[in-house]
């Protein structure tokens, strides 16, 4: 199941972006199915155990988040650490 679910999560987050235009809160939504998407890719392609797999998502989670290209300005956001956020070329 989670070897199909993990490349249809992925699908459908890059269609959702494909249709609009994307507010701030879409990107980082997007950024958080993205990147669990990619640690649950990531876990599943070495096999990990049940722990290591739901780890490897949150933490794919986290990232995805914490990165969101402006696709209009060429600029990323990255986190601060303390809820704040710098911009910066990507």
């Amino acid at each position: 199941m989670k070897k199909i679910f993990a490349p249809v999560l992925l699908i459908a987050a890059i269609a959702v972006s494909a249709c609009q235009p994307l507010s701030p809160q879409d990107r980082s939504n997007l950024g958080l199915l993205g990147g669990a998407g990619a640690g649950l890719l990531v876990a599943s392609a070495f096999d990990a155990n049940p722990q290591w797999t739901i780890l490897s998502t949150v933490a794919g989670a986290a990232i995805g988040t914490q990165v969101a290209r402006n696709t209009q300005t060429g600029q990323c956001a990255y986190s601060n650490g303390d809820g704040t956020y710098r911009v910066g070329a990507c």
